[in-house]
């Protein structure tokens, strides 16, 4: 049986890394799978991400450890066998379509977004064809039998759309607390 998010909570480290893996995948396929000072920079990275965090390169290696355990990242040394590259499990062990696993991906790397946000920041990773085809994925995911990947937040005042969150990180107060100590 596939672990659900419930059974596998990340950090907010831990979900940095899976974010731009999963961006970097697609964005960036001939220098995939990265290395420690790819993935470095890219969770670093000013552009894109809200928020922008500062991590150093030992948090992340403790990450990637976690991460490894538990079958998320995969380590390789690649064609010259000095260097570890790392890549993400993320969709096979969640069992999740590559549109649900762009979705979630962006959601880590840019925080909680519309339905046509979503569309518009993920069309580097998964080209959706309406915005109906996304609020479909997200209810589903939102809905997902052992325990839901992300919610649906309520209409901040005066905002014409619900936005939506991931939940891989569980309580979001915690979140934010981690967050304000890497900024």
């Amino acid at each position: 049986m596939l672990p659900s998010p419930q059974t596998v909570k990340l950090t907010p480290i831990e979900a940095r890394i899976i974010g731009v893996l999963i961006e970097k995948a697609k964005t960036t396929p001939n220098v995939y799978p990265l290395t420690l000072h790819s993935l470095s920079a890219g969770c670093n990275q000013k552009s894109a991400r809200e928020p922008v965090l500062k991590l150093t390169d030992s948090e992340i290696l403790s990450a990637l450890g976690d991460l490894r355990d538990r079958l998320l990242v995969i380590e390789s040394y690649g064609a010259s066998g000095r260097v570890l590259h790392y890549a993400h499990n993320f969709g096979k062990v969640f069992g999740l379509p590559a549109a649900s696993v762009a979705l979630l991906a962006t959601l880590i790397l840019r925080g909680p977004q519309t339905v046509n946000e979503l569309r518009a920041n993920s069309d580097r990773l998964y080209r959706f064809d309406d915005s109906s085809s996304v609020e479909a994925y997200l209810q589903e995911m939102a809905e997902h039998r052992a325990s839901p990947f992300c919610l649906k937040l309520v209409k901040q005042p005066g905002s014409r759309e619900h936005r939506w969150t991931h939940l891989l990180c569980g309580n979001t107060s915690a979140l934010t607390e981690t967050i304000r100590r890497h900024l």
